[in-house]
């Protein structure tokens, strides 16, 4: 396991590709999302350190087989968070002949320490599928105390 470089773009991209497969997504249909996700990935590995990370783990043969990504907002102080910063995780994914080797725990745990370490990020958010739930559950998630909500607008191409 190791914090992953602007030379792993590639690999996060398609880790994120196989994640929208297990979710019931078709990530081949839309092609130039590869190309914005490449170039998102790319300004945030090379920008700056405490606000974003992702962690990946190595297979000698396959290369990059899982990954977990990191990244902070910051929002006004509060009683509950009086850092403001708010971390959220996600492209928590491995490749489907590398599951159940407990390369996810690694990656988010690792994830987790440096939320803790590096961000001190009091509050942190995942959207968990049914197969990771119980991995999060174990390490301290649990549902929010307030209602989440979510709106979506429809865009032909990203901006």
């Amino acid at each position: 396991m190791r914090r992953a470089t602007v030379d792993d773009t590639a690999a996060l991209v398609e880790l994120r590709a196989e994640m929208m497969r297990s979710m019931g997504e078709d990530p081949d249909g839309g092609a130039p999302w590869r190309t914005a996700a490449a170039a998102w990935f790319e300004a945030r590995l090379t920008g700056p350190q405490d606000r974003f990370a992702a962690f990946v783990v190595d297979d000698r043969v396959d290369g990059v087989v899982s990954c977990a990504v990191g990244i902070c907002d910051l929002h006004t102080p509060s009683p509950r968070n009086p850092t403001g910063i708010h971390g959220h995780l996600s492209n928590v994914s491995t490749r489907i002949e590398h599951r159940r080797r407990g390369h996810a725990r690694t990656v988010v745990e690792a994830l987790l320490e440096w939320f803790d370490t590096e961000v001190g990020a009091t509050v942190l958010h995942l959207s968990a599928t049914a197969d990771g739930t119980a991995l999060y559950e174990s390490l301290g998630f649990a549902p929010p105390r307030d209602v989440a909500l979510v709106r979506r607008i429809k865009r032909s191409a990203p901006r």
